[in-house]
């Protein structure tokens, strides 16, 4: 593989990190914690649009504040917060669920709040008392209120899910503001508080739902069922504007997306636990790589599942999934459980997978992988191991490892029709027409930090003569995400016919190292691959897209490009059919 330097793509934006205040109802105040750049490397922030950590402050005759951020922004959140209200004034503390990262931001509250609680979950109350033990800590139920006075009266919510088993959301009587917690977010910093332009953000929201709930859409219908009985006005999520403007449609599609996991076809239990999180971050790599090809995906934390939960959705399944950390040479009390009862009851017919984290040894991934080939289970993917805490990379590697197991499902169930065998007279009249428009064959190139993409298509038009400009449609099986930001940079490599770069890529996009080394490339100006060995290439920056149907229309500029075969002719991609690529 030939490459010159590498030219990264432009930031979003080149502002620092800041808190957002504002008082959004009566005594009510929201401090959006800000970070321009991609926050973290996980999946759920692969869109690069930057994130907000919302917390919110309540004052009445008693002060409540509500979920401080993570430590990256410690020091400037309470700095502002001293703007509002001292410290010491501080009656209550409401965690919506209990996140590691925060824990260095609550010690440093508790050094100047001595005398306030801290309310959570009764799930929570353990984690939060080994971590910070000599807080004055109570865990709340459904029926208690607490009363702030001057109206403020506040209810909790129970709604636990695998990734949040201790999660509440808080419902605020005089100010009908609903704290939604991880529900109804989204990972996008700008300078809007509410949600006026939320046409805008409906790409944004589904690549959250599906990062973060779609694999566990019956307890997110579960928590939709109890959040609709309070009469919410405004939704305060954890990330992103607030919602006033799109509630209804929010909620809606939140149940639309959870009905849509019930058509796929074929499903994949998912079952992990994880001590320090890291067999979870890697367990979110594998659920998108699955979810991104069609497979509806359970995702059972075996931590908090009783043996019934684990039973029924191994029974319910067409394959499953088993991640686990190490403790201690062997795999935790839990998923040894788990594993039994994937032993006991699972068909020999079901496809496996196995990954997991661990610190020195890694002795839970082999033993849960020897008893599962001993039983005669078929592996989807060779077992994923990975050491302390997942990189951009091993992440990556858990993606390729869930698209690895769906391809590998879907030929053994036969869902895939061979395309050869189709007739004329077996397709719809229309789509024989549709499929006589025909385009020059590419292979499309993205990057994103150091990972390089490609997908083939032919569904490309010239848009534009000043400045040139061209139109491409792209599904979310492609590259949806990486291309639905303005000023995202990508390459289009036009084919030559009597080449056969085509048969290394795909309608899908496939990323890696791995798809890029069997070709000789060079990297552009734009920071993306150029093949070497196509006819021309058109380096390209996006300008603006719109959702038609089932496809993204990407209008891009072309900022340079070059014909590198000048007594070459374009590939054209011939099709029977319009209903298919």
């Amino acid at each position: 593989m030939t490459t010159t330097t590498l030219i990264p793509n432009p930031a979003i934006n080149n502002r620092s990190r800041d808190v957002q205040t504002a008082e959004i109802a009566d005594q009510t105040w929201v401090f959006r914690s800000r970070t321009w750049d991609r926050l973290k490397f996980e999946i759920e922030y692969a869109r690069q649009r930057g994130t907000t950590a919302n917390s919110y402050l309540i004052r009445g005759d008693k002060t409540a504040l509500i979920d401080p951020p993570g430590e990256s922004f410690t020091e400037i959140y309470l700095e502002e917060i001293r703007q509002y209200v001292p410290l010491h004034r501080l009656d209550y503390l409401i965690l919506s669920h209990v996140n590691p990262n925060r824990i260095v931001t609550l010690k440093a509250l508790l050094a100047e709040t001595h005398q306030i609680t801290i309310l959570c979950s009764k799930a929570a109350v353990n984690t939060l008392k080994n971590a910070l033990p000599d807080a004055q800590i109570l865990g709340i139920r459904t029926d208690e209120i607490l009363d702030l006075g001057q109206g403020h009266q506040l209810s909790f919510i129970n709604v636990p899910t695998p990734r949040w088993p201790d999660g509440i959301c808080i419902f605020d009587q005089k100010t009908q503001i609903l704290y939604s917690d991880k529900f109804f977010s989204v990972h996008l910093c700008s300078d809007d508080i509410w949600d006026k332009n939320w046409k805008e953000l409906d790409a944004d929201r589904r690549y959250y739902f599906d990062c973060l709930h779609a694999v566990q859409s019956k307890p997110v219908e579960t928590a939709l069922d109890k959040i609709k009985e309070f009469p919410a006005q405004y939704y305060a999520p954890a990330h992103g504007p607030i919602i006033r403007y799109s509630l209804s449609r929010l909620a809606h599609d939140y149940r639309y997306w959870c009905q849509e996991q019930k058509t796929r076809p074929l499903q994949v239990a998912l079952l992990y636990a994880s001590a320090y999180g890291n067999t979870a971050t890697l367990a979110r790599s594998i659920e998108r790589g699955l979810l991104e090809n069609d497979l509806a995906v359970e995702s059972i934390n075996c931590e908090f599942a009783t043996p019934a939960e684990i039973s029924q959705a191994i029974e319910n399944c067409d394959g499953f999934i088993i991640g686990s950390p190490t403790l201690a040479g062997h795999a935790p009390t839990q998923i040894q459980t788990a594993l039994g009862i994937v032993l006991s009851t699972a068909a020999k017919t079901k496809l496996a997978g196995v990954f997991g984290s661990y610190g020195w040894s890694g002795e839970a991934v082999d033993l849960i992988e020897t008893k599962l080939k001993d039983a005669n289970y078929r592996l989807g993917f060779e077992s994923l191991r990975v050491r302390f805490s997942p990189t951009e990379s091993s992440l990556q590697a858990g993606y390729s490892a869930g698209e690895t197991f769906a391809q590998t499902l879907k030929k053994t169930k036969k869902l895939r029709v061979p395309q050869q065998g189709m007739t004329e007279t077996q397709i719809d009249r229309t789509a024989q027409a549709v499929g006589r428009i025909v385009g020059s064959l590419s292979v499309l190139t993205t990057r994103q930090g150091e990972d390089h993409a490609g997908f083939l298509t032919s569904w490309v038009s010239q848009a534009s003569f000043n400045p040139p400009g061209l139109i491409i449609a792209v599904a979310d099986e492609q590259a949806a995400d990486r291309l639905i930001n303005s000023r995202t940079a990508f390459t289009l490599n036009i084919l030559k016919e009597g080449r056969n770069l085509r048969r290394h890529f795909s309608n899908c996009i496939k990323s890696g190292s791995d798809v890029f080394t069997r070709l000789e490339t060079q990297v552009g100006e734009n920071g993306c691959l150029i093949l070497s060995e196509s006819l021309a290439y058109l380096e390209c920056t996006v300008k603006e897209r719109q959702l038609c149907g089932d496809r993204w229309l990407v209008y891009a500029t072309v900022e340079r490009g070059q014909v590198l075969d000048g007594n070459g002719v374009t590939a054209i991609g011939h099709r029977k059919s319009g209903s298919q690529y």
